[in-house]
């Protein structure tokens, strides 16, 4: 039952796009907004993405440079401040949610004078500037786009990396099959699921890491570093 449900939300992918932005639009622009409620994990999160990403940052051959990142549904900016800003020297945020995007400017702080865009716009229709980043993140994003439209911005995605640059997906996955949300009109899947898709799109999974001391109650959160 769980896997059809991701053929419902294909048919009616008008409604998908437009409950989620609906939803999106009352969150409060905070961390805590941000997290749904979970504003106490975001250092256990950020450390261990730092973790991750530093495994492959480098100015040797074959390792990922640090000029320029791409956050993938950026929110506030919670991920540019605390984990991009701090290893690269310029980073874009993209988000739907103006209102995110509007408060990241202040958010950031002095820091904000090194972002380069600020794109307001849903990953099914943004296009990365081609060969611009070294490091695309997309973290707890990826469950509002269609198994077609996260296919084709991964396509994307790759055509906008620099040589030896990574793209990275850090979301929740369930234990089997499709699980939607109806409350954010979203879907969670699991990672074989995950996995597929990222083949489709031509990349391949490089490393990968389940997040560690998250709380119990919510879903394993695991990182892709895909090239």
């Amino acid at each position: 039952m769980a896997l059809s449900r991701m053929g419902d939300v294909a048919e009616d992918k008008a409604s998908f796009y437009s409950n989620a932005e609906d939803y999106w639009r009352e969150v409060p622009p905070t961390v805590d907004g941000m997290l749904g409620g979970y504003g106490s994990i975001s250092s256990i999160d950020i450390n261990g993405s730092k973790a991750f990403l530093k495994k492959f940052l480098g100015e040797g051959e074959g390792e990922t440079g640090t000029g320029c990142a791409l956050d993938c549904g950026a929110g506030i900016g919670r991920i540019t401040k605390r984990l991009l800003l701090p290893l690269f020297r310029t980073v874009d945020l993209v988000d739907v949610t103006k209102e995110f995007l509007d408060k990241a400017r202040t958010y950031l702080g002095d820091d904000a004078k090194r972002v380069g865009n600020y794109f307001c716009c849903g990953l099914q229709e943004f296009v990365p500037e081609t060969g611009r980043y070294d490091v695309i993140w997309i973290q707890w994003v990826i469950g509002h786009l269609t198994d077609d439209h996260l296919v084709e911005f991964l396509r994307r995605c790759q055509k906008a990396l620099r040589p030896d640059g990574l793209i990275v997906i850090k979301d929740n996955v369930s234990y089997e099959g499709v699980v939607p949300d109806d409350v954010d009109s979203s879907v969670c899947r699991d990672l074989d699921i995950v996995r597929r898709l990222v083949g489709r799109a031509g990349l391949r999974v490089v490393h990968e890491e389940q997040q560690k001391n998250f709380p119990k109650e919510i879903y394993q959160v695991h990182t892709l570093a895909l090239r």
